[in-house]
């Protein structure tokens, strides 16, 4: 029991810090791009609270894939709103990954003798880079829809869209599938890159890491 909630202890605040830079870099994009909706509604902040989805919250810390409360965008302040919702939309998984690498560095070169320390950079790295890469997955309401949608031409975009309503279905059947029904898909095309993507970041001290942790 005292292992478990030690676990917790370590994971719940690195969700939060995952969810968070993720919404607080959409948000600051908008911003640059002249869009100062999330500041105007309080989401612009690194307090972890407005950003919470509660059930994209329990998937990324049970099955370490899952997404937060989207941040409130008006693409009408961009100049060029196709470009802009791209990049807008990728600044949230880039920050992620950019994270992620960080705590590969500090895996490879600046390992602690402290077991919270190490669990935490273990919990950084995965956790990261599983919210980035699911969140660049071309299904609504994942950041990668809103790439695909707005480059596709304007005919597709307009039916991409319009399919787009079912997207949250599919999240959480490939979910339910891939954990209960054992399908292997996220494993796929989600958790095979993830850890070679962890490896080229951390080096083979995550897997000494990974061993020594359980």
């Amino acid at each position: 029991m005292f292992f478990n909630i030690a676990e917790y202890i370590v994971r719940i605040p690195v969700l939060l810090f995952a969810i968070t830079i993720h919404e607080y870099a959409h948000g600051r994009a908008a911003l640059w791009l002249g869009d100062p909706t999330a500041k105007h509604m309080g989401r612009l902040t690194l307090n972890p609270l407005p950003h919470i989805d509660p059930f994209g919250a329990v998937c990324l810390f049970l099955f370490n894939f899952g997404w937060a409360k989207p941040v409130p965008v008006d693409p009408r302040y961009f100049k060029n709103i196709r470009k802009g919702i791209i990049f807008m939309a990728l600044c949230g998984p880039l920050a992620n990954l950019a994270t992620a690498f960080l705590a590969g560095m500090l895996i490879r070169y600046l390992l602690l003798p402290y077991e919270v320390y190490l669990k935490a950079l273990v919990y950084l790295i995965l956790m990261n880079i599983g919210l980035g890469l699911f969140n660049l997955l071309p299904i609504p309401p994942l950041d990668g829809s809103h790439v695909l949608e707005n480059i596709l031409p304007p005919k597709a975009s307009h039916k991409y869209r319009e399919i787009g309503r079912y997207g949250p279905m599919v999240l959480i059947g490939i979910i339910l599938l891939d954990n209960f029904a054992r399908t292997g898909i996220l494993n796929r095309i989600l958790i095979t890159p993830m850890i070679h993507l962890a490896h080229l970041f951390a080096g083979d001290n995550l897997f000494r890491l990974l061993n020594v942790l359980g």
